[in-house]
């Protein structure tokens, strides 16, 4: 099965992703999820979960419609490690025609933390700072109380996922805000290339 370097996997995520949005959403899940391997006890894979972080909605921009499903054909098609193709289309469990189950921690946490960075990161930029530096954990629970808020970031899998890793969801969001602090900076650096 191949590998990806950092570098590789960067090329292959932007041949299928051009907004800056998303582009941005696979660096912040890249992010978290390396925090996490570290976090947990995995930091001889910590490369491997940011891949996955990197490369989980590698389908969605351009097949939306089959997103998580179009992902597998994609990497098989490259021959990638069958590792990656499970972890990256388990986060979609329940979507349309998706029955693969998280399974191994990293792919709970993937799982868990791809809605909740969305909505942690919309919270972030209605500060003055705009910045996860200074939010607080009872900052996201009042948004995630407020179903407008960030409308498209399912609560329901939310607490799945937190139940999943057997965490409240304010474990969860607390845990997801300081592995989002880790990267800001380097994440701000690298956008501001495509988000002008």
């Amino acid at each position: 099965m191949a590998t990806l370097t950092r570098d590789e996997a960067w090329a292959l995520l932007t041949e299928y992703n051009k907004e800056p949005f998303h582009l941005r959403h696979a660096l912040t899940v890249e992010g978290i999820m390396k925090y996490f391997a570290n976090e947990l006890g995995y930091a001889d894979e910590a490369a491997f979960w940011a891949q996955v972080g990197l490369l989980h909605d590698l389908d969605f921009e351009v097949y939306p419609t089959e997103h998580c499903i179009k992902s597998q054909e994609l990497m098989r098609a490259r021959g990638l490690d069958e590792r990656l193709i499970h972890a990256t289309a388990s986060h979609g469990y329940g979507l349309a025609q998706n029955e693969i189950e998280p399974q191994h921690q990293m792919e709970k946490v993937l799982f868990a933390i791809d809605e909740l960075s969305g909505l942690i990161g919309a919270a972030a930029i209605m500060r003055p700072s705009k910045s996860v530096m200074d939010l607080e954990l009872k900052s996201v629970k009042k948004k995630y109380k407020d179903k407008k808020f960030a409308a498209g970031c399912s609560r329901d899998v939310i607490e799945q996922g937190a139940a999943r890793l057997g965490w409240t969801v304010d474990e969860l969001i607390e845990k997801t805000i300081l592995a989002m602090r880790q990267d800001e900076a380097a994440i701000n650096e690298a956008c501001a290339s495509f988000d002008a």
